[in-house]
């Protein structure tokens, strides 16, 4: 075989620090700019995102010489720096110590890009924790292992 061929699909989700909703519109926009341009400056191939005033969720197309955990600690990393550096929020921003990561099928693209998009309309029914167990249910993980991984 001449050339490799890798398409793998993760569902990132990443809460903010306590899972408190600290994101206001204006900033969550500037995030979502922000978290695309540094993604595309570390060659992260970012699928679908939105930022959520608690939460991020990211779908990214994982390039074969990255790993999952090495883009979840940049994103987190540089994006806290710059919400402090820019006095975007009131107080010290950090997110939550952990974050999830799912493998999503090709075949389920076309269900998890308007899922990813429409965090504002699932959240006017569950609330972040709720929609979080679902996830977490759906991808086989249960009982302690669940304590805040999110």
């Amino acid at each position: 075989m001449l050339h490799s061929y890798i398409r793998m699909y993760v569902h990132i989700v990443r809460a903010t620090k306590n899972h408190l909703p600290i994101l206001p519109p204006a900033v969550r926009e500037n995030m979502q700019r922000h978290l695309l341009k540094n993604a595309n400056d570390k060659n992260i191939k970012v699928d679908c995102l939105n930022v959520q005033p608690d939460q991020v969720h990211l779908l990214i197309n994982l390039p074969s010489d990255q790993k999952v955990d090495d883009i979840a600690k940049l994103l987190k990393g540089e994006s806290s720096h710059w919400v402090n550096l820019e006095n975007l929020i009131r107080g010290k921003f950090s997110w939550q110590r952990g974050y999830s990561a799912f493998s999503i099928s090709p075949s389920h693209l076309p269900a998890v890009r308007p899922y990813i998009r429409d965090q504002d309309e699932h959240h006017r029914k569950k609330t972040f924790a709720e929609e979080f167990q679902t996830l977490l249910k759906k991808y086989g993980f249960t009982g302690a292992e669940t304590d805040e991984s999110v």
